[in-house]
């Protein structure tokens, strides 16, 4: 059976590079422990304080749908333009290290950045910020002051979580003059103006929707809580300290930057713990006590079943994770999808995005598996939906429903490893008396993305030391 590529974009804690050069790790054995960070859904009521913006609870099952979509039409186009064209390989040497850090997650983003939020400590005095997790940037940002004087004073009076980097006792700026300015950073939008030698590094941050988010680069101190409940400084994490946001984003703190770069948040954290993290996400629908985490670490749950692993394929398509798949079946069928769907060296590959809602197949994959949800769709009565993109495109009336009368979709690697997604992860309730398939359409060529609807109530865990992609059922309820 031919093989193919499926490329994973994780928008929880995920690595990436945009360098152009071998990139070489290497860390020394430590103790720090498992780190796990709690992510927030964006729907999620925690989030419902923040005013102006559509986080939170949303008015009806429908504009939930609604908003999600519109999220992931700008997630798709930032990925569309950082797939083509390809960039070079990136070379990853990591040694071993046995230690572990967990996050809780919560969703959330407005302009196609992610759809989970966590809470994040840095500076010192450390200041709490409640940050959209991107694997699709390595710049770890906050709205911040360092030389702007009247930056964010209005929203300073009202308490708003700002970093103040004038006084935190350990921000250092980077110099303009620097190499680390000129060249490495390049791709993260640093600036070649330098006013002189000790200047800090400024950048100009674009993002899908037109956002725009200026500040300057800085190391600062960031603080992590250890599973048994000791905190962890972490210092020298590289930060971009953002004075001016023009756009979505003027009312959220920031993004945690978990691309694989150097100087991203994500590669700091694995080298303190074991080159190893682990994200689970529950069905966002859920009761609240139920809550989605990011961890950093070795899991060790004896109650979780048995991983399926697969291969993980590092620095071949940048910001992404490749593994090796050799198609979709449906109730056990494999589909007749073109192989070159799944070539990145066609114009394809599959992206698995935790900043993506729904599931967006390329025009042929997304033919052949509509057709074969057809016969069984055939009992309902379909639905008309928005012909805007802001809804999905395959609606049928629910009445008379059963799980149990959907046939089960499988993704197969080709090392034997297979993901069986539950049916609720693809017949989505989009509203009162109204089903949806959980896949919208894409354009040829382009890239197939897999969203995180199709990923919850299971565990992913990347060893970037072995260069493997593990996966289980899981109820996310790891202490």
């Amino acid at each position: 059976m031919q093989t193919s590529t499926l490329f994973v974009l994780l928008s929880l804690s995920l690595f990436f590079s945009d360098c152009n050069f071998p990139f070489h790790v290497h860390a020394s054995q430590s103790n720090h422990g498992t780190a796990k960070f709690k992510l927030i859904h964006r729907h999620s009521p925690e989030l419902g304080n923040f005013h102006g913006t559509t986080l939170g609870p949303p008015s009806s099952s429908r504009e939930r749908l609604r908003q999600l979509m519109r999220s992931d039409n700008a997630r798709l186009n930032t990925i569309t333009r950082r797939l083509f064209p390809r960039r070079k390989n990136v070379h990853v040497d990591i040694p071993a290290n046995p230690n572990l850090v967990e996050l809780p997650i919560r969703s959330a983003a407005d302009i196609g950045t992610g759809q989970y939020f966590v809470s994040f400590r840095v500076g010192s005095p450390p200041r709490k910020f409640i940050m959209i997790i991107d694997t699709g940037s390595s710049l770890t940002w906050m709205k911040c002051k360092y030389k702007c004087k009247s930056c964010f004073k209005d929203r300073a009076s009202h308490n708003e979580r700002i970093l103040n980097a004038k006084t935190s006792r350990t921000f250092r700026p980077i110099p303009c003059s620097s190499n680390i300015c000129k060249q490495d950073l390049a791709r993260s939008f640093s600036l070649q103006h330098c006013p002189r030698p000790s200047a800090p590094c400024s950048y100009d941050y674009r993002y899908s929707d037109g956002t725009t988010v200026l500040g300057l680069f800085g190391n600062e101190t960031a603080i992590v809580r250890l599973t048994d409940g000791r905190k962890f400084k972490m210092p020298e994490v590289m930060i971009g300290c953002s004075e001016t946001i023009m756009g979505e984003f003027h009312d959220i703190d920031g993004v945690m930057g978990l691309g694989f770069e150097w100087h991203s948040f994500a590669l700091k954290a694995a080298k303190k713990f074991g080159y190893k993290f682990s994200y689970c996400l529950v069905d966002h629908l859920s009761p609240s006590n139920l809550v989605n985490f990011l961890v950093f670490g070795q899991i060790n749950d004896p109650t979780m079943p048995k991983m399926q692993y697969t291969e993980l394929i590092l620095g071949v398509v940048n910001p992404y994770y490749a593994v090796n798949v050799s198609g979709i079946s449906i109730d056990g069928k494999m589909l007749d999808i073109p192989s070159h769907v799944w070539d990145i060296r066609s114009g394809g590959g599959v992206i698995v995005d935790s900043g993506s809602s729904l599931t967006q197949l390329v025009n042929p994959a997304f033919n052949r598996v509509v057709a074969a949800f057809e016969a069984p769709l055939s009992k309902f009565k379909k639905l008309s939906t928005n012909s805007e993109g802001a809804e999905p495109e395959i609606c049928f009336d629910d009445a008379g429903y059963k799980e149990s009368m959907m046939p089960k979709l499988a993704i197969h690697f080709a090392d034997g490893a297979k993901f069986m997604p539950p049916v609720k992860s693809y017949v989505l309730d989009a509203a009162d008396g109204e089903k949806c398939l959980g896949f919208t359409s894409t354009p040829w060529p382009g890239s197939t993305v897999i969203g995180n609807i199709l990923q919850q109530n299971h565990l992913w865990e990347f060893d970037l030391l072995n260069s493997r992609l593990g996966f289980a059922p899981s109820s996310c309820t790891f202490e």
